[in-house]
């Protein structure tokens, strides 16, 4: 009998240690936009249709958060995620206006140009150790990771869609909407950090981000809220949930 009452015991002290597990978890993530990734049932090519069979019935997350002073025409940009075994896809659409795209180096500076960006942490609920992807509205891209900065090899594995030509300048001041799509190979990030592979049940932490910098219409557009007096991208600590499906 006390052999089973000590089992008994230990049982319940694991049932309570994984309720509070849970319940830290539930309390890290809560207040923080969350998004359903879904995982895709048919290829996703790589172009500018936003509306192309396989993004069908995907939704967007909504990029309205503005940082800083707000701008004279203030841009709607969304985005839609998707995921294989092999990749993780997204699109975005912006639309825009006054845009300006001028860089057309690798790790160059994008951000000053029209641009979108996706911060990620593969590493399951872990928001440290993130990826920053920085893409101008002509396809060119930026990408560092916290620790190590990948090769340039490694960051033309990302194939890339733009709706825009490769430099747009003069800036166009009239109405344009224009995308963004892009796949990235987990095999590449796991050269770089501990991927925890997407599927059912694993989270990952990220934001979705819009910016113009060197433009006559500067601005600053979150996914998820970032809380601080200047616009700054690079804090971790609030990006948002990307709970895969």
């Amino acid at each position: 009998m006390r052999k089973l009452k000590s089992i008994s015991s230990v049982i319940l002290l694991l049932t309570l240690f994984i309720h509070v597990v849970k319940a830290q978890d539930a309390s890290t993530n809560s207040g923080f936009s969350s998004y359903s990734v879904k995982r895709a049932t048919q290829a996703v090519n790589v172009n500018d249709k936003w509306n192309e069979a396989a993004w069908k019935g995907v939704e967007s997350v909504k990029i309205q958060n503005y940082m800083g002073e707000i701008p004279k025409f203030k841009p709607k940009a969304e985005a839609k995620m998707a995921y294989d075994d092999n990749f993780i896809y997204v699109i975005y659409r912006v639309k825009d206006r006054y845009v300006r795209s001028i860089t057309q180096k690798i790790n160059g500076k994008v951000w000053e140009d029209s641009a979108v960006e996706f911060f990620f942490s593969p590493e399951a609920n872990n928001p440290v150790n993130y990826f920053n992807l920085e893409i101008n509205c002509g396809g060119t891209p930026l990408l560092h990771h916290k620790k190590v900065r990948p090769s340039i090899d490694d960051i033309q594995k990302i194939e890339i869609a733009a709706s825009l030509p490769k430099v747009v300048d003069p800036e166009i001041t009239k109405r344009v909407t224009w995308t963004i799509s892009f796949k990235i190979p987990l095999s590449m990030l796991e050269k770089y950090t501990n991927v925890v592979r997407p599927k059912a049940g694993v989270s990952w932490r990220a934001n979705f981000y819009k910016i113009a910098e060197i433009n006559s219409n500067k601005h600053y557009i979150t996914w998820n809220e970032v809380k601080n007096p200047t616009p700054q991208f690079h804090l971790p600590q609030f990006f948002g949930v990307l709970n895969f499906q």
